[in-house]
Order: C-alpha cells, then structure tokens, then sequence
C-alpha cells in the first residue's frame, strides 16, 4: 500500500536551499503555496500525479 502523505524534496525558487515538503497524493494533481521552511518566503508548489501514481513537485516563485 502506498502512503497518501509523502515527503517530496523542494527547492526553493528564491534562496536554492533545499527542504521536504509533505505532499497529500490522495488529493490528486493540485497547486498550492507553503512557505520556504528556510527564508519563508511563499512558494506556488504544483503537485502532479500520473496516471501510473508516481507524483511530481514542481516549486515556482509566488509572484512569477
């Protein structure tokens, strides 16, 4: 069985250090904002997942 919630590697788009981010896959191919645990700036994160369940985390600037 596969975990809903899976730490993911993130990193971030405004100072390069990187962190997990925890990723709840049950919810599907989402986007949200969670703040850099490093300089807290907020970070647009795109979670995508495939059809065979393997997700995807893509990190962006807020204001890009």
């Amino acid at each position: 069985m596969t975990d809903l919630i899976q730490p993911m590697p993130v990193s971030c788009p405004y100072c390069g250090e990187t962190f997990e981010a925890l990723v709840d896959i049950s919810e599907g191919s989402t986007e949200y904002v969670q703040d850099c645990e490093v300089c807290c700036n907020p970070i647009r994160l795109a979670v995508n997942i495939e059809p065979d369940g393997t997700a995807s985390l893509e990190a962006a600037r807020e204001d890009d």
